[in-house]
């Protein structure tokens, strides 16, 4: 933290780190109301709409996200998930319908973890055929969440630490525990819509609430509740030429009031020109609107691929943050069977 050694020499230094400190904290009053969130929300399907499970074209899938945000002020926010899901009783469905089950596991730790949350999920999406090629497809889906969500206080800084001496490390705020455990199950809904009109482009729309039932969540054993959280989400892909395809996405989400809306696309340059197996270089950029530039790299290959953004802040945290709202790294990797007569579903990429 903040020490100071010559308070003459060191007076606007000082002031730099306290506005630092000020800004994180304002920041993180307003972003304890919000869920954590990833800007490659296309690249994290079980926590942007639980009806994403089983939606992909293969045997399994896995995914794992992270992401350090603001990382000029340490470890101010950090957010890990992983999660894997497969389709189910693919013999006795319908040809195009498909069932899927998932689970996902996600920590998330804020103010140098102070508070360090941890959510495991358990989804299943029905996903109905609504035509006799399986072009078009109507899934619905639940998720239920576990969570377990730890303050604890006394890794805390506070205000009247910081004196004209320099850092005390002694306040005269008391607590009766500082070292706090709440615990709460929570569900979630969703629906998606998917579709193509020949087969080599896709298109799609989804809604997702999260927080149903509105679980109790407060340390001081008081009556607050953990708002709803509305998302809605669409986009798609269509090819330009033989070895490039553009793919775009949006999405907006309120919670108690805060909005976020994300808007982009990415080119797909088709490296080794196999259709089938491609090995894929992806570009772009997406813009979360009156907050950060998002651009965008991604590598695709035998199943995998590997996607990275950092963000570029532009809102009136660009001096705290030095412009730079977050790393991000994604990773997602769906096993495909060796079949070549198999069935190929149309599924979102992005």
């Amino acid at each position: 933290m903040v020490k100071i050694r010559n308070l003459t020499n060191l007076t606007v230094l000082r002031m730099k780190k306290l506005v630092v400190l000020v800004v994180a904290v304002l920041a993180y009053g307003n972003i304890m109301a919000q869920d954590p969130h990833f800007s490659q929300f296309f690249s994290s399907p079980l926590t942007l709409n639980p009806a994403y499970t089983g939606k992909f074209d293969g045997d399994f899938r896995a995914a794992g996200n992270y992401r350090n945000q603001w990382p000029t002020i340490n470890n101010a926010y950090t957010t890990m998930t992983a999660s894997i899901d497969f389709p189910i009783l693919a013999k006795r469905l319908p040809e195009y319908d498909t069932w899927g089950v998932g689970v996902m596991a996600l920590n998330d730790q804020s103010g140098n973890k102070i508070l360090n949350n941890n959510f495991i999920s358990v989804s299943t999406a029905y996903h109905k055929g609504l035509d006799e090629n399986g072009f078009h497809q109507l899934a619905v889906a639940f998720q239920g969440t576990y969570a377990n969500k730890r303050l604890d206080v006394s890794k805390a800084t506070f205000e009247d630490q910081l004196t004209a001496l320099g850092f005390t490390g002694v306040t005269s705020e008391v607590f009766n525990n500082t070292n706090v455990v709440v615990n709460y199950f929570d569900l979630n809904t969703g629906l998606l819509y998917t579709g193509t009109t020949n087969g080599y482009n896709s298109f799609y729309l989804g809604a997702s609430m999260y927080h149903l039932i509105r679980p109790k969540e407060s340390f001081q054993g008081g009556n607050f509740v953990l708002n709803p959280r509305l998302t809605i989400h669409g986009g798609g892909y269509i090819p330009i030429d033989q070895n490039k395809t553009f793919h775009g996405s949006f999405i907006y989400q309120r919670q108690a009031g805060a909005t976020e809306t994300v808007l982009g696309g990415a080119v797909a340059f088709n490296l080794n020109g196999d259709e089938d197996n491609p090995t894929s270089l992806y570009t772009g950029l997406w813009y979360r609107f009156g907050d950060a530039f998002i651009p965008y790299i991604g590598l695709e290959w035998s199943g995998v691929r590997l996607g990275y953004t950092y963000d570029i802040n532009n809102s009136s945290l660009n001096t705290a943050s030095n412009s730079r709202g977050g790393n991000e790294i994604s990773l997602i990797y769906v096993h495909k069977p060796a079949d070549p007569d198999r069935k190929k579903l149309n599924c979102p990429k992005f």
